[in-house]
């Protein structure tokens, strides 16, 4: 039994403009290789297929296109809603996928006996059991109480959603008890287990009002196969407890990291191999960090030679600069040194030390050290302007605080 642990695609994902539809479909060839090649008996796909509750028409049919290519492979595909998908949206097509080896559980608010099942194998023996648990929501597993304080209502949370894995484990036992099979027991989840490393691109990591997940609270299952997490990552200690990560970059900050999917194999019950597979960079992307001077020499890697090939993907470039004095023109000088580059600036920010430098200045100074235009550019030097809009909306603004600043000045004079 092969099974290969995927999660979080956010198909539609807008990525500061630019679309990730040729990234997503490159991964998707990439991964259907490998189910071929490595004979894969089982997909699972961790929640968070989709980026948003209403993805765009482009990335619903590439989805459907992957589990009809799926079907084609005699491959098992298990899809689990995420925190961004949409439940009814993924349920609108379960019935249908149920028909091309696809199950589909969307949320836990359906039957109980319907959140676990007998997974077969390519000759269509039952080769595992899965409790497939999705984003739980607090209202699918949780009545509030008045009066509960917030503490409470962690702790009411936690200890539901733990009874929910609990209650579905013990119905797999008494599944692979009755079938008299030798069979492991899989269970997912889509949640943040305590003390796992995120990333800036995890946006509502929380469970109703639940922070994190303690991973004692998970069964012992044979192997748990978490989503919501983008970078891959071990949970407590307990190699069969899995993040597998996203399989693109989703933030500039996950680029050190390697992304993969994870290939699980069993000989009956026994895990008998945990692998890792490195996933390839299908969109090049990097950041530059340092002042002017630092980035424009490191922008000169990337200076395209007359006699190479001009098909050659731009690379998405996140720019940090670390500068002494508040530069309005910054987005000006940043495109003079970025022409005629194989580039593009995605992202234009100050650098954060750079902030916290300003902060801590600020709170060393006092109102009457400072004139008003001193705390006005001040408080801008704490922002970012990148696009040619922004800066056309900082310099309406600087000229409308000009013209109130000589207002007042002019009714303090009268006075």
């Amino acid at each position: 039994m092969k099974i290969l642990h995927t999660s979080d695609w956010h198909l539609g994902q807008n990525f500061f403009t630019k679309s990730r539809k040729d990234e997503h479909q490159a991964f998707i060839n990439w991964l259907l290789d490998r189910v071929r090649s490595e004979q894969i008996d089982v997909v699972i796909i961790a929640g968070d297929i989709f980026d948003t509750g209403t993805p765009p028409s482009y990335a619903r049919e590439m989805y459907n296109q992957f589990v009809v290519d799926m079907q084609k492979l005699n491959c098992v595909l298990v899809v689990l809603g995420g925190n961004h998908d949409s439940v009814s949206t993924l349920n609108e097509s379960k019935q249908i996928l149920a028909c091309l080896n696809t199950f589909v559980v969307a949320s836990t608010g359906i039957a109980i006996d319907e959140q676990v099942f007998t997974i077969p194998d390519k000759s269509g023996q039952p080769a595992a059991i899965l409790c497939a648990v999705p984003f739980i929501r607090a209202r699918d597993v949780l009545q509030s109480t008045a009066g509960e304080t917030g503490l409470q209502k962690r702790q009411a949370l936690g200890d539901a959603i733990k009874q929910h894995y609990q209650t579905l484990y013990q119905i797999a036992l008494t599944m692979k008890q009755d079938s008299g099979l030798d069979l492991p027991i899989i269970a997912t989840g889509h949640l943040t287990a305590l003390g796992v490393s995120q990333s800036e691109s995890v946006r509502d990591i929380y469970i109703g009002t639940l922070d994190g997940f303690a991973a004692d609270g998970f069964p012992p299952a044979d192997y748990i196969a978490l989503g919501h997490i983008h970078k891959p990552q071990i949970v407590a200690k307990s190699e069969h407890i899995r993040y597998c990560g996203s399989p693109i970059p989703l933030s500039f900050d996950e680029l050190g990291t390697q992304k993969q999917v994870m290939l699980v194999e069993f000989s009956g019950a026994k895990r008998t191999s945990l692998q890792p597979i490195d996933i390839p960079i299908f969109q090049p992307m990097s950041v530059l960090k340092g002042d002017l001077a630092k980035i424009d020499k490191e922008l000169q890697q990337f200076k395209v030679d007359e006699k190479a090939d001009t098909s050659l993907q731009p690379v998405w470039l996140c720019l940090e600069v670390d500068t002494q004095d508040y530069l309005s023109d910054l987005q000006q000088r940043i495109q003079t040194m970025t022409e005629g580059l194989n580039v593009e600036v995605l992202q234009l920010r100050r650098s954060q030390n750079q902030r916290r430098q300003l902060l801590s200045q600020m709170q060393s100074e006092t109102l009457a050290e400072l004139t008003p235009e001193d705390v006005f550019e001040k408080r801008l030097a704490m922002e970012t302007f990148e696009t040619d809009e922004e800066q056309t909306t900082l310099q309406q603004v600087r000229q409308r605080f000009s013209q109130i600043l000589s207002e007042v000045e002019h009714q303090d004079t009268e006075v």
